[in-house]
């Protein structure tokens, strides 16, 4: 018991040892603490202006560069669409010449065959052309053998029933012949009282009759032909001149 009682008193007196040494040590810090607080807090305050001040110095540099590169990506882009706009011109007058170039193109082909159709269709025409001519002088044989019975015999069945039938027989002939060359295109001028036509006529004399009226057709010597609307032989005829 005397050894505890001894111990207590030991810690006691260590106790008010430890107190009475920390009282004045933080009496001598406290102040010391006070006085170094206004530096530390100025310290600091100059150090966050300081940082704020070189981030600004150096956000500077940062926002000219994004400035110019905004100034120069204006710039480009502008030039781009400038050059965009030239080509859409360019192209522009491309495509309007092919569409000129396109345009005769096709007038030019339909020309092209509008004209191949009426050479095939005057070549399908006319391809007899020669033919018919040459069938124009037999057709003139037969006038003239027609022409060379007299009127008043063509009739006479009981004296010259012989000649009757003959020339019946020629005129028969002559018809068949003129129906057979008109479904092929060819046809007999007969331009008795019409009036003269230079593209179907040719004037062998003129004579002046009261009784006609001037200009006109009154005699034939030579029948003229068509073939498909194209006169291949005019006719020779006797026009009644103007007094």
């Amino acid at each position: 018991m005397f050894r505890r009682a001894l111990l207590q008193q030991s810690r006691q007196f260590s106790s008010r040892t430890f107190a009475a040494t920390a009282k004045p040590s933080l009496s001598i810090v406290l102040p010391s603490i006070r006085q170094c607080a206004p530096t530390l807090s100025r310290g600091r305050f100059m150090s966050t202006e300081a940082s704020s001040e070189k981030a600004a110095e150096e956000s500077k540099p940062e926002a000219a560069a994004a400035s110019n590169g905004n100034g120069n990506g204006n710039v480009d882009l502008r030039a781009e669409l400038e050059a965009l706009k030239k080509e859409l011109e360019k192209k522009t007058e491309e495509a309007k010449d092919f569409k000129d170039k396109f345009t005769r193109t096709v007038a030019d082909f339909r020309n092209l065959q509008d004209r191949t159709e009426r050479d095939k269709k005057a070549a399908k025409d006319y391809a007899i052309q020669k033919f018919a001519k040459d069938l124009v002088d037999s057709v003139d044989n037969l006038d003239r053998a027609l022409s060379a019975v007299p009127e008043e015999s063509r009739t006479d069945t009981e004296n010259k029933k012989e000649l009757v039938d003959l020339y019946n027989g020629l005129k028969m002939i002559e018809s068949i012949l003129l129906s057979t060359l008109k479904k092929h295109g060819l046809e007999k001028i007969d331009p008795i009282g019409e009036v003269f036509d230079p593209n179907r006529h040719e004037a062998m004399f003129q004579v002046p009759m009261a009784d006609k009226e001037p200009g006109s057709v009154f005699h034939v010597q030579q029948t003229g032909f068509l073939l498909n609307g194209r006169t291949i032989r005019a006719a020779k005829v006797g026009v009644v001149a103007t007094p």
